[in-house]
């Protein structure tokens, strides 16, 4: 697994820059994180390349192949999208934001990109992901792989297989601990809860996160941002089966609204109870389905707040810096 260090600048977007390693960072000496610590890492379990069967029909993902021998997947809304284009990307935003402190209770916040998204460009640059992570206080390690570049693909790839996702969060702690500066902090990040976070059309990797991605009751809590457009029972089931430990947001334009409607049906008729307003915080046992103002494709800097995401995080109360 290598890595690239990041740098966040006080003012302005994050640096994204791949700058060389420059020697490995030591951990807080008796204290917090005195400023963002970040880098893009390559993964070996990251969800591209995959060369497995697609969930719904058992049929190959990878279903082209060119006269050059150019593996390809067909996307219903795409087109054919290639492997060393679109599905090759291993790479991983890692970040600690200044004031992190493992000492205290803390969480790994993971993140999954929408269609059309690279990690500089879109998750960091033109959505201001990693910076609304750190703006929102939460003492929190981040996560965000790179699935689909820059396509209409909403493929989870290796997170549909079981298991897989806990590969995946297995070597996250691997990263945050070489982050942190202490190797010995792995086992600590291995343990930490997970809140998801997806935006559109993550919610394919999330949902099949939740229901195979073999990490038990470490997902504490659930935020989607006009990502409920399908799965819907992956979602509902989850809720079930954590209600009184974990919470769930999912807030919604009309791009997304025909998708949670359907999961509060599902929960109705479980007997389930949910509110239908913005929270006041994030605590266990919360189910909020929020209809809001924003466009679909903005929505991550331009919802019912410029910052969703930073909002959010910033109401999960126990978490604070």
């Amino acid at each position: 697994m290598a890595g690239a260090r990041l740098s966040r600048r006080a003012l302005g977007p994050l640096a994204l820059g791949l700058v060389a390693m420059a020697g490995r960072a030591s951990a807080a000496d008796g204290g917090p994180l005195p400023s963002f610590r970040g880098a893009i890492y390559t993964f070996s379990n990251s969800p591209f390349p995959y060369h497995g069967v697609k969930p719904d029909d058992g049929t190959p993902f990878m279903d082209v192949q060119s006269a050059d021998g150019r593996l390809g997947h067909s996307s219903p809304r795409g087109g054919v999208y290639y492997e060393d284009q679109t599905y090759s990307d291993r790479r991983v935003i890692v970040a600690l934001p200044g004031g992190f402190d493992l000492r205290k209770r803390a969480a790994i916040v993971v993140f999954f990109h929408g269609n059309n998204a690279s990690l500089e460009q879109d998750v960091n640059g033109r959505q201001h992901v990693v910076d609304q992570f750190q703006d929102s206080g939460i003492n929190a390690a981040f996560v965000a792989p790179q699935f689909a570049v820059d396509a209409l693909d909403s493929s989870a790839g290796r997170f549909w297989q079981p298991g897989a996702f806990a590969q995946f969060m297995a070597e996250a702690a691997t990263a945050l601990a070489g982050l942190w500066g202490s190797r010995s902090a792995r086992n600590s990040f291995a343990a930490l809860p997970i809140i998801l976070v997806a935006y559109s059309g993550g919610y394919n990797p999330a949902a099949y996160a939740l229901a195979v991605g073999g990490v038990g009751k470490r997902v504490k809590g659930v935020i989607l941002l006009d990502a409920l457009i399908a799965e819907e029972d992956k979602f509902a089931s989850w809720i079930a089966a954590n209600r009184r430990s974990g919470f769930f947001f999912s807030g919604y334009t009309g791009a997304a609204a025909a998708g949670n409607i359907n999961t509060m049906h599902l929960l109705a008729s479980h007997g389930i109870s949910y509110s239908t307003s913005l929270p006041q915080a994030l605590s266990p046992g919360g189910i909020y389905f929020a209809a809001t103002a924003g466009d679909h494709d903005s929505y991550m800097t331009g919802a019912w707040v410029g910052a969703p995401m930073a909002w959010l995080l910033g109401r999960v109360p126990g978490y604070g810096r």
